[in-house]
């Protein structure tokens, strides 16, 4: 959705990194508006997604590829003509492009760098101190929550998303087994349309139900950014049906403890056990927003969950977001 009605969707991030004991951030100059403001940008096209746009707006404007992180608040305002922009936000970080983040860094299409009478200098700034330097008070919100974060020692985070397979051919009309059931083209569509929204989170590791629907998922990332899926037995509809106790394990090991970002498929009967490990590490605010009733997710929607944990404690679910591409 580029823009709905007089709604314009527009997507960026606060790129952030700590010096020393300080939490600086990247600022844009935009000289046709003379503003400091975070980088951010309307969707390129009805099919992106907004955390690719996010990343892409990123790159384009500050050269700095990213890897999303924490959901920030949204900006909106009323632009001339009443017609209303709503920005989305992340905490973002540079990708290693030396080490794990470059795999899905290959899964992005090629972005191309803003020209300078667009943007004409990105000034890294202690973020106290760019509180004074935004132009637009409105963008003071999304660094605050950064900010807050960063106190509470809950800004570094790892990321888990779990996925909803494609659209499935109903089981009424599969004459196979369970197990060989694929995927429809639509299904084959919402498959290629979470590569960028795996690439936006640099996904690294992919784990799936070895089941045909859950595996074709996940096969267009994996061939994207030339890595293998880790097969995951206990999280079929059959495996978790007889020992669900396997599949909240397996969750809950993932969220245990820092990793790379891993994207996990699985199936609706599933979701409950992986849900009950989710809920297990949230607090309240939190297993507030995590889907109750079935289907749990929409065919191919994903449940991005963010991790912290501060020393000596127990790693706890920070925040979680939903995302279902258009296709």
């Amino acid at each position: 959705m580029g823009s709905s009605g007089r709604v314009v969707q527009a997507a960026g991030a606060l790129v952030w990194r700590i010096v020393g004991r300080h939490l600086e951030v990247l600022l844009i100059h935009r000289p046709r508006y003379d503003d400091w403001s975070w980088p951010k940008g309307k969707l390129d096209t009805p099919q992106e997604s907004l955390p690719m746009c996010a990343v892409r707006e990123v790159q384009e404007e500050t050269g700095v590829p990213v890897v999303l992180g924490l959901p920030l608040p949204t900006v909106s305002y009323t632009l001339a003509g009443g017609v209303r922009k709503v920005c989305h936000y992340w905490a973002a970080t540079a990708a290693d492009v030396d080490g794990v983040d470059v795999a899905a860094l290959t899964a992005r299409p090629r972005i191309k760098p803003a020209s300078k009478h667009e943007v004409d200098e990105a000034r890294w700034v202690e973020a106290k101190k760019a509180r004074k330097l935004l132009t637009r008070a409105d963008d003071v919100e999304p660094l605050g929550a950064l900010i807050d974060y960063f106190e509470d020692g809950l800004l570094r985070t790892w990321t888990l998303l779990l996925v909803r397979h494609g659209r499935a051919r109903k089981r009424s009309a599969w004459p196979g087994g369970e197990e060989s059931r694929p995927l429809t083209p639509v299904g084959r569509e919402q498959a290629n349309a979470l590569i960028p929204v795996f690439a936006a989170y640099g996904v690294h590791e992919v784990i799936s139900s070895p089941w045909a629907r859950c595996r074709d998922t996940m096969t267009p990332f994996a061939e994207a950014c030339d890595n293998m899926i880790v097969s995951a037995p206990q999280l079929t509809e059959a495996a978790a049906r007889d020992r669900p106790s396997a599949a909240r394990a397996l969750v809950g090991e993932l969220l245990g403890r820092p990793r790379e970002a891993t994207a996990v498929c699985t199936h609706r009967p599933v979701f409950p056990f992986v849900l009950d490990a989710v809920e297990a590490r949230s607090p309240h605010r939190v297993a507030k927003q995590l889907p109750r009733e079935n289907p749990y997710l929409r065919t191919g929607e994903v449940l991005v969950v963010h991790m912290s944990r501060r020393e000596n404690r127990r790693a706890r679910v920070v925040a979680v977001e939903r995302h279902r591409p258009p296709s």
